[in-house]
């Protein structure tokens, strides 16, 4: 009876585990722009709750986060280990499991049958998103380590997003609607460097944030997400508008007393507030408002 606790007991501690590894604040950030896609691609309500936007939105929920995260703790683990961002219980500290392994082995092995849930129209983008999030941590290209590139490949966030709309509305998005993503992905990515600039300056890690130093960062992330916004512009400026509340927060942050490392966890209610707001607009294409409003009263 002991040993059955105690397996029981392990057992619980391993999905805990797992569960602190796949970052749930930030789960939103990958599955978040599938849901995005998908409403910005249907034309109707079916279109919204199809087979493959759904596997997709399941996929990117846990299992590709649990990938992503996973392959940086592996390859972090030394850094993290002086790394004080990863106390306590918001982020789990790698101490070479193998059990872990296999995990996100096998997170990474469910994300290729997603192939076969989309057309190959949308291949390059899955490809793309499969090659950043192992290379961003992974040698031997490890693009977490090489200033600028290391801001640049986290546009990986968006690409669930853009295979999403491809699947459903059989073409891929607007230029300018991948670039305004992919700038706004660098300034997120780099905004959360900061808390990381003195771990990772004495492990010798050299990254956009710590090259530029905090002050300067914060107006590298500003400039991103003004550029964003004005990307966005060319696709609808209401996006625009809704995008200069990054800058605007985070030029806040600066001019207050408020600590990054403090700010940098208000992001994940930001960023699920904006794309509640854009998600809610691409459904007012769909079931105008007029429709909807007679129906509650």
């Amino acid at each position: 009876m002991e040993t059955q606790s105690a397996r029981a007991a392990g057992l619980v501690d391993r999905l805990a585990y797992l569960l602190t590894l796949s970052r749930p604040r930030f789960w939103l950030y990958l599955a978040g722009p599938v849901a995005l896609g998908v409403t910005a691609a249907a034309t109707s309500v079916p279109e919204l709750f199809a087979p493959t936007g759904l596997a997709l939105f399941a996929y990117f929920l846990v299992p590709a986060n649990v990938l992503l995260y996973g392959v940086n703790d592996v390859f972090d683990a030394e850094i993290d280990a002086a790394n004080p961002k990863k106390a306590g219980d918001r982020e789990a500290r790698f101490t070479g499991e193998r059990w872990v392994y296999a995990v996100v082995l096998g997170a990474g092995a469910l994300g290729l049958a997603t192939f076969a849930a989309v057309p190959p129209l949308a291949w390059p983008w899955l490809g793309a998103f499969f090659l950043l999030a192992v290379e961003y941590s992974a040698p031997p290209l490890r693009f977490k380590t090489t200033p600028f590139l290391d801001s640049a490949s986290n546009g990986l966030y968006i690409l669930p997003g853009v295979v999403a709309f491809t699947a459903v509305a059989g073409r891929w998005p607007p230029l300018a609607a991948v670039s305004g993503g992919w700038l706004w992905a660098m300034g997120m990515h780099t905004f959360s460097a900061i808390p990381d600039i003195e771990p990772d300056r004495a492990a010798g890690i050299r990254t956009t944030a710590t090259v530029l130093g905090e002050e300067r960062t914060y107006a590298y992330c500003g400039v991103a997400w003004l550029s964003a916004a004005v990307a966005f512009a060319f696709v609808d400026t209401r996006i625009s508008l809704v995008l200069l509340a990054y800058p605007v927060v985070v030029f806040g942050i600066y001019w207050s007393d408020v600590e990054v490392s403090e700010a940098y966890w208000w992001y994940p209610a930001l960023n699920t507030l904006v794309g509640a707001v854009l998600t809610m607009g691409a459904l007012a294409r769909i079931v105008p408002p007029s429709e909807v409003l007679p129906a509650l009263g």
